[in-house]
């Protein structure tokens, strides 16, 4: 780590949009220990099992038609840094066309917000399903954050190798949603794309972040259904000891993440996950994918409390 080069990094940010990409994972590179990725071949090989029978246990207890993305990467924090700067820039991207003449001190603030962001986030991902929102490609990737996945089963005390694959069989998961809706990559992308360019406007497009969030709910819900219909050991001590880690966090901490939204992403785990788990026990598993068989199967927000709703209109 080397905060002045970070901060240096950022102050220096140079150029016509609203943030210096290239500063900002520079000042975040900088700020964030890259961690050790050091791989065995023995632990390559672990995870590749670790995918392939979450795959193989996935199929089996859905029957839905997935296959692994083309890319499966073991990363450490910087080439996950790499690889989401892209994405929040083409994300971004339509703020910057709209946003006119940018003084440069609100570039360098921008910048900074964008590389703490950046970093806090390579510090806490310990998986990640990257479907490329937005790419000029269909690829999609899965990523496992090394050190990080190392050092919570530490701070947990639990086995690395059985960590490892509790996280292979989340993140296969939402492979298997990806794949079995081809239309979601789209669904997500428009949703986005508008409620984005209306900010860039001085609006909020409230239709648009409501779909977004009914969507993550749907994907972050299902996926959660399958972790526990699917992983093909005992899990209820690694979700105990994941949640008492949650309840200890700091005030700062807490703080930061709900500044960020993750508290939102917590919110659309549990509220999605209450759903499919009720549809799933009055009906079955394959009740409950049929979500994914076109956009208009999402449920609602009113569905997501009530999923009777959702059962008597799609079912």
């Amino acid at each position: 780590m080397n905060l002045f080069r970070s901060v240096r990094a950022v102050t220096g940010a140079t150029g016509d949009g609203h943030v210096d990409w290239r500063a900002a994972t520079e000042a975040a590179k900088a700020a964030t220990d890259a961690g050790d990725i050091n791989v065995s071949p023995a632990e390559r090989r672990g995870y590749a099992t670790d995918v392939a029978d979450a795959r193989d246990r996935v199929r089996t207890v859905t029957t839905l038609d997935f296959d692994l993305p083309g890319r499966v990467e073991i990363q450490n924090r910087h080439h996950w840094l790499d690889a989401n700067a892209a994405t929040f820039e083409r994300v971004m991207k339509p703020i910057g066309e709209q946003a006119g003449y940018i003084p440069g001190v609100a570039r360098v603030v921008n910048t900074g917000t964008m590389a703490f962001t950046l970093s806090f986030l390579a510090e806490h991902v310990l998986g990640q399903y990257d479907p490329l929102l937005l790419a000029d490609n269909d690829d999609h990737a899965l990523y496992f954050v090394r050190p990080n996945i190392r050092r919570v089963a530490d701070a947990l005390d639990v086995e690395y190798d059985r960590f490892r694959r509790w996280i292979a069989f989340h993140e296969v998961t939402h492979a298997a949603e990806f794949g079995a809706a081809p239309w979601l990559s789209e669904h997500l992308e428009t949703a986005m794309e508008e409620a984005i360019s209306q900010l860039a406007t001085g609006s909020i497009d409230r239709d648009s972040l409501g779909e977004l969030d009914t969507t993550m709910t749907a994907v972050e819900g299902y996926a959660e259904l399958l972790m526990d219909r699917a992983f093909d050991d005992e899990y209820a001590d690694l979700r105990r000891k994941l949640e008492a880690r949650r309840q200890g966090r700091g005030p700062l901490e807490r703080l930061i993440r709900r500044a960020l939204g993750l508290s939102v992403k917590r919110r659309q785990y549990e509220r999605g996950k209450a759903f499919f788990d009720a549809v799933a026990d009055e009906r079955d598993i394959a009740a409950a994918g049929r979500v994914w068989e076109r956009p208009e199967n999402l449920p609602t927000d009113e569905e997501f409390d009530e999923p009777s709703l959702w059962m008597a209109r799609v079912l």
